[in-house]
């Protein structure tokens, strides 16, 4: 580990020639979601971390060569853009998905973004190095990063992730914000990762800094030619006598004499008076953010800085299981299936880099059991034994929440399970929770109503006792599969292979199973290892390829692909490669059946949803979990797989229009073009949502449409449906960590841009530390907001470096009202007493342990 006196461009040779190779010009850096609305040709947030994690991550590989493969040259990455989908296939192989990896940095970049439009967070000048509080900004950016590094130490990713963006984003902020450009400096300030160490030459209260400049561009207004000053940003904060602004059309202190600003945000003098130095302060910018990347890569050792990043093609392993008497075939079946999955993949691109284990029975769950190793998770896995009765239902809910919580996004949860739940009241708050981590939640049910052995039933129990699984799995994007215990292990054998990166559901049409009906599934040449999964009381099916030929359910090897079955769960995998076309199935059954078509592909996508931004310090996009009623909504999309860059744009996929349809029935709602964000290769497309497509509160699926490069038909759907939230519902806390025996304020809006709503506010923080609330219920008129203040309390034995999680839920009240609106927000409980004696001389330590490779 580097001692905290050394700066960071002593961090080696191999770093500053990555450096200077991949500096490339203007050109590389491209506008994004975040600048749809600002001055064409600027650089963003996003930009600077996305292209700043990327030269790290081609750093990484370039010093750990791949097993089995081809190392990597640096001088073929010389003057070009890096893409994820380029070093990814380079590394781990073609094909290789950067989803996860995409995703990761979709997180910071949005943390980073968010700094600009959270109402804690963009009109405060220590977060942005704003008002000459550059010794106070300083403080809270090494705070920031010191969290991301005790976060990611705790297996806290998303949180780690999102103190890193808030990092970021300040770190970048002193370059545009300050006048460190302008004293002629080309590379990053020395000082500025590193409090013992003084910055020197700062503007003092009584020193004028800047000049009066009626001009929307104002090149000369600076003062002095040595002393190190910054913007002033509205009136919260006034401006003294002769001290500069940030300036720009939102600036209400730029009129304030001395007029003008000094910000380097965007190629406008409309937004930036100091715009013609942009680009070399995103330079800069860049720079600083790569050694901020280092920085991290050397506190948490390479193995800790990869799943920081999720730098793998591979998902998590995620097990929630039931532990009561009757379970013993599941337990042996989960232990298998992860035995396995680990024997199968380790050494390889694809061995899960995470694992979780979540035990539970009645009345308790957990605790959560989290490991980076196989072997430590091997180890308590094989610890788990099915012992005591207990009647159904079961905790299945509440620690199934617990495993979302600690479960990366992106990933696969599995619950192993003969009970329903005992908990479903959780129900809308685990499917909220389901979403806003990604994870894809499969029930494996053994439930036979015949059986009594093992299991106490004190009254009779619903048929519909398993409706929260369907809707969880719903929600998730998973399903829920009913077996017996004798075929348990093959069945979680065949589920267990939907870990496999890269695996996409195909859309059915209709998308509703009916007994008899025809269900048209089609296949690109992009996709391979198609697999058809048909379950329930199935007494016969048939498949029909685009030339005609049909398979039915006789087990073995067939003309289309090898039939498998385990009771009433059938598996057919397509001999590859499968004749691209449409194709056709139809099930035979009592009552509903369940189909599920998958395949591999490194063509898929991500989405996130935004709201315009034009009253605030900056234009941009809000990110949203989902979209609000009533907005204006744009749809962002992030297109994975596009390898490689150096294929002509015409031998592409693309993609062109988006459609709606309501998630289960497959009603088509709506289709919109979608528009290319920045050159085609980085996959980044927008589609504007008008508010008459989300008026509905059931949620829907998205689905992508377009072309490969030989001009045939391309279908992608989200593996997860959206929904529609009634009412934005917006938490936020300190810009810090917290620290035990302390109470802190949080700060609660909720607004309505679609009608009248009568809603109770409900809060639960998990551990169970008191929160009081002054705002309960909010009766709101179509465009008004609520405010309301919350106080958690920390108990002096909180665990330090442990994570506390708020949610607030909004309920609608009255004759229909919509579901449930969730906020979550996540916060680092850090101890100062934890440091070591020497870190506590210094604030600026970023963690202290040791790392791992």
């Amino acid at each position: 580990m580097l001692p905290v006196e050394v700066p960071l461009f002593h961090l080696g040779p191999p770093i500053l020639l990555l450096l200077q190779l991949l500096l490339s010009p203007t050109s590389a850096f491209f506008p994004n979601i975040w600048s749809l609305l600002a001055a064409p040709g600027s650089l963003t947030h996003q930009d600077l971390t996305e292209e700043a994690a990327l030269n790290v991550t081609l750093q990484l590989f370039l010093e750990h060569p791949p097993p089995g493969r081809p190392r990597l040259r640096l001088e073929d990455y010389q003057g070009r853009t890096l893409l994820a989908d380029d070093i990814f296939a380079a590394y781990f192989g073609p094909g290789s998905p950067s989803r996860r990896f995409r995703g990761a940095l979709g997180e910071v970049a949005r943390a980073n973004a968010a700094q600009d439009f959270l109402p804690a967070s963009k009109n405060n000048p220590d977060l942005h190095f704003d008002a000459e509080r550059l010794v106070q900004g300083r403080t809270l950016l090494v705070g920031a990063l010191r969290e991301t590094v005790v976060a990611a130490r705790a297996f806290e990713h998303t949180l780690a992730r999102q103190r890193l963006g808030a990092a970021l984003h300040a770190l970048q902020d002193f370059y545009s914000h300050s006048n460190w450009v302008e004293l002629g400096k080309l590379q990053p300030h020395p000082h500025l990762l590193w409090p013992r160490l003084e910055l020197w030459s700062l503007a003092q209260v009584g020193d004028p800094t800047c000049s009066d400049c009626e001009e929307l561009s104002c090149p000369g207004n600076l003062l002095d030619s040595t002393l190190l000053t910054s913007g002033y940003f509205g009136m919260d904060l006034p401006k003294p006598p002769g001290k500069c602004s940030h300036g720009g059309y939102f600036d209400q202190s730029s009129s304030q004499r001395p007029q003008g600003g000094i910000n380097k945000d965007s190629t406008s003098p409309r937004f930036s008076p100091h715009h013609t130095l942009h680009l070399p302060a995103a330079e800069v910018a860049l720079l600083a953010s790569i050694e901020a990347f280092s920085l991290l890569r050397s506190r948490l050792g390479d193995g800790g800085f990869s799943r920081l990043l999720d730098i793998t093609p591979a998902s998590s392993l995620s097990f929630v299981l039931d532990t009561t008497g009757s379970m013993g075939e599941e337990i042996n079946a989960a232990k298998i299936q992860a035995r396995r999955i680990v024997e199968q993949r380790q050494g390889g691109p694809m061995e899960p880099s995470f694992y979780v284990l979540v035990p539970f029975h009645d009345p308790g769950f957990g605790p959560v059991f989290t490991a980076s190793d196989p072997d430590s998770f091997w180890q308590k896995l094989n610890e788990i034994q099915a012992l005591g009765g207990g009647d159904e239902p079961e905790m299945c809910l509440s620690a199934l929440e617990l495993a979302l919580l600690h479960t990366p996004p992106l990933s696969d949860v599995f619950v192993f399970t003969d009970a329903s739940p005992k908990d479903a009241f959780l129900t809308n708050r685990v499917e909220s929770l389901s979403r806003e981590r990604r994870c894809r939640v499969t029930f494996l049910v053994t439930e036979d109503p015949s059986r009594a052995q093992g299991r106490v039933r004190r009254e009779a129990l619903s048929p519909s006792r398993f409706e929260p699984y369907e809707a969880v799995a719903l929600a998730s994007g998973g399903e829920v599969i009913f077996t017996k215990d004798q075929h348990i292990q093959d069945v979680a054998a065949i589920v267990g292979e939907s870990m496999a990166g890269g695996l996409v559901t195909l859309p059915l049409e209709p998308p509703v199973s009916i007994p008899g009906e025809t269900h048209v599934f089609a296949v690109d040449r992009l996709l391979r290892n198609v697999t058809v999964r048909v379950h329930g009381d199935i007494s016969g099916f048939w498949i029909k390829s685009p030339a005609g030929v049909s398979q039915g359910p006789e087990e073995g090897i067939g003309p289309l692909g090898h039939t498998r079955r385990f009771g009433q769960f059938w598996t057919v995998a397509m001999t590859d490669p499968p004749q691209t076309g449409s194709w056709e199935i139809q099930v035979a059954a009592e009552g509903r059946p369940r189909v599920r078509v998958q395949a591999q592909t490194s063509l898929d996508f991500l989405f996130h949803f935004g709201i315009p931004v034009e009253d605030g310090p900056h234009p941009g996009l809000y990110p949203l979990t989902q979209p609000v009623a009533g907005l204006q909504t744009q749809l962002l999309v992030e297109v994975t797989g596009l390898v490689s860059r150096q294929s002509p744009e015409a031998s592409r996929p693309h993609f062109s229009h988006v459609v709606l349809r309501r998630v289960p029935q497959g009603t088509h709602l709506g289709r919109v073009p979608l528009e290319p964000v920045g050159p085609p290769e980085r996959g980044l497309l927008a589609a504007s949502l008008p508010p008459t497509l989300l008026s509905g509160s059931a949620p829907f699926s998205l689905e992508l449409l377009g072309q490969d490069g030989g001009g045939r038909d391309l279908r992608r759907t989200a593996c997860q449906p959206c929904s529609v939230a009634p009412v934005l519902l917006e938490l936020s806390g300190p810009p810090g960590s917290l620290a035990p025996g302390s109470k802190v304020p949080l700060s609660l809006h909720v607004a309505s841009f679609s009608g009248p709503q009568d809603l109770d506010l409900r809060t639960s923080v998990n551990p169970s530390f008191s929160l009081t609330s002054n705002l309960s219920r909010a009766r709101l008129g179509l465009n008004e907001s609520a405010w309301g203040r919350l106080w958690l309390e920390v108990p002096s034995s909180a665990a330090p470096d442990s994570v506390v999680m708020v949610t607030v839920t909004a309920v609608g009240q009255g004759a229909s009202p919509g579901p449930p609106t969730h906020a979550f927000l996540r916060l680092l409980v850090l101890a100062q007493a934890s440091q070591s004696p020497g870190d506590q001389k210094d604030v600026g330590n970023l963690g202290t342990g040791v790392t791992d490779a």
